[in-house]
C-alpha cells in the first residue's frame, strides 16, 4: 500500500504517540527534509538545525557527494554479511587506518557497538596478554559517561533514568570522577586488574564538559605506566567536531592523512567512531587499534551480519573524504571560537545565562535555573518558533552542534536567533 504524505505535524505526533515506544521525549517538531544546515517540517517551515543529530550530521544534511555514494553502491551491492568477503571494505580499512593513524579497524554499525566492541577487545586483551586473572578484568568509567545504552553500558552510567530497573547490571566497571588525574591514579596503584580506561574526551551528553588541558594527556601517561589500555570514546567528538580531527588532537590542525604534532596529540590504546562517520547517511561505527590488540580477536569471537557491509563502508569512506576536501575541521574551529566569543559578550550582559562551554561546533549554554527547571526547554521551544532547533540537556544546559558546513554568514544569523530568543527570557 503506497504511503500517504500528510503535510500535518499533529497527525504524525498522534501516530507516534498512538503506535510508538515512549522512549523518547522529541522537541514537538516534526522534519521531512534536510540540506546542509537546513531542516524544513511537514508544513514547510525552514529551520537551522543546530544539534546534527547528535553530531552525527557534520557533512550537513543529505550532502550530495554522500548520497551519491549511497545511491551508486545501494544498486550494485548491499550485503554479503562477513560470510565472505567484498570489494568495498579492504580499501575502506586501508583509507580509514591510515586517515586515524592505525593498523587495524573492526567495522560495526551503532556507536553503542563500537563501546561493546571496544569492552570484549580490552578484556580479552588483558587477559591474553596482559594475564589478568579470568573474568577479574576491571575498566574504569569516569561519573556522568554517557557511551550508550545497550544493558552493558547502562551498567556503569551515572544516570538513574538509563539504569533502574534494568538490572542485574554488569560488573567489571570501577567509576572516577570525570577530569580527575588523581583520583585515576589511586585507582591504578591500588588495582592491578585494570585493563582499560574508558573516557570521553568531552562529555557531550552530559553538557558539554570540557576537561582540563592536561586531563587526556595525564591519563596518557597514567595508562603508559600501569599498561592500561586507553580506550578514547569519540563517537560525539571525533571526526572534525571539536576543531581537531579528533577531540584528542588538542589544538592540532590535522584533517587526516598527517603527520601528528607531538606537542598536542594524544594516541589512545583504542579509539571508537561512529555518528559523523557515515555523515548521518548509514549507522556505520569503527573501532581502531593497532594489530598488537586488535589480533586477540579471532574467527567467531565477534561481529555482526551488518558490520563491515558494502553499502556502509562505501558511505564512511566518502564522508570522510569529505571532512578533509572540504576542510570542515578548520571551519569548526573558526566559527566556534566565532560563536563562543558572541556568547559570552552576551552573557556579561545576562541573567539567564551563566555560562557557556566548548570546543570547536561542539558548544553548550548553562541556563541560570535549576537543573529541574522547564526554562531551558521553554527557550528551546522558543528557539524553534524563531527558526532554529535544539535541545536541553540535563535540565539547564542546552548543546548548540550544527553541521560544520555552516558558512560565518549562517552562523551570526543563528547568533542573532539565540540572543533575541534569549533576551525573551531574560
Amino acid at each position: 500500500m503506497e504511503t500517504q504524505q500528510v503535510n500535518n505535524s499533529a497527525y504524525h505526533l498522534d501516530l507516534e504517540k498512538k503506535y510508538g515506544a515512549h522512549d523518547y521525549n522529541p522537541l514537538p517538531v516534526v522534519l521531512a527534509k534536510g540540506e546542509g544546515v537546513f531542516l524544513w517540517d511537514v508544513e514547510g517551515k525552514k529551520y537551522y538545525d543546530f544539534l546534527s543529530a547528535y553530531s552525527a550530521v557534520n557533512q550537513g544534511h543529505c550532502h550530495p557527494r554522500i548520497v551519491k555514494s549511497l545511491k551508486d553502491q545501494a544498486e550494485t551491492l548491499t550485503l554479503t554479511s562477513r560470510a565472505f568477503h567484498n570489494n568495498r571494505l579492504g580499501e575502506y580499512m586501508e583509507y580509514a587506518t591510515a586517515y586515524f593513524g592505525f593498523e587495524s579497524l573492526l567495522p560495526m554499525n551503532t556507536g553503542a557497538e563500537g563501546v561493546e566492541t571496544a569492552i570484549k577487545i580490552t578484556r580479552k586483551w588483558g587477559y591474553t596478554i596482559k594475564g589478568v586473572p579470568e573474568d577479574q578484568a576491571q575498566i574504569i568509567v569516569c561519573d556522568n559517561n554517557f557511551h550508550g545504552r545497550t544493558t552493558t553500558i547502562i551498567s556503569f552510567s551515572s544516570d538513574a533514568g538509563s539504569k533502574d530497573y534494568f538490572g542485574p547490571h554488569t560488573g567489571g566497571f570501577l567509576h572516577i570522577p570525570y577530569n580527575d588525574l588523581d583520583a585515576l591514579e589511586a585507582v591504578l596503584q591500588t588495582n592491578k586488574n585494570i585493563v582499560g580506561f574508558l573516557v570521553e574526551p568531552i562529555q557531550g551528553e552530559a553538557g558539554v564538559y570540557t576537561p582540563d588541558e592536561n586531563f587526556i594527556r595525564g591519563a596518557r601517561a597514567l595508562c603508559s605506566q600501569y599498561n592500561v589500555l586507553l580506550m578514547a570514546d569519540e563517537i560525539q567528538t571525533g571526526i572534525g567536531r571539536t576543531g581537531s580531527l579528533l577531540a584528542v588532537c588538542g589544538n592540532c590542525s590535522c584533517e587526516g592523512h598527517c603527520e601528528r604534532q607531538e606537542d598536542t596529540y594524544v594516541r589512545p590504546d583504542l579509539l571508537i567512531l561512529g555518528k559523523a562517520l557515515s555523515g548521518g547517511t548509514y549507522p556505520v561505527s569503527a573501532v581502531l587499534c593497532d594489530t598488537a590488540i586488535m589480533d586477540v580477536i579471532q574467527p567467531g569471537q565477534h561481529g555482526s551480519t551488518f558490520g563491515g557491509n558494502p553499502l556502509g563502508v562505501t558511505v564512511a569512506h566518502t564522508a570522510l573524504t569529505v571532512i578533509q576536501e572540504e576542510k570542515l575541521t578548520q571551519n569548526a574551529r573558526v566559527l566556534g571560537e566565532k560563536f563562543r566569543a558572541a556568547m559570552n559578550a552576551y552573557i556579561e550582559k545576562s541573567s539567564i545565562v551563566s555560562l557557556v562551554r566548548g570546543k570547536g561546533l561542539l558548544n553548550a549554554i548553562v541556563i541560570n535555573d535549576a537543573p529541574d527547571s522547564k526554562t531551558a526547554w521553554e527557550i528551546c521551544l522558543r528557539l524553534r518558533d524563531n527558526g532554529l532547533l535544539a535541545k536541553p540537556t540535563h535540565g539547564n544546559i542546552i548543546r548548540f552542534a550544527p553541521p560544520l558546513v555552516m558558512t560565518e554568514a549562517q552562523l551570526e544569523d543563528c547568533i542573532s536567533i539565540i540572543t533575541k530568543t534569549l533576551q525573551e527570557f531574560e
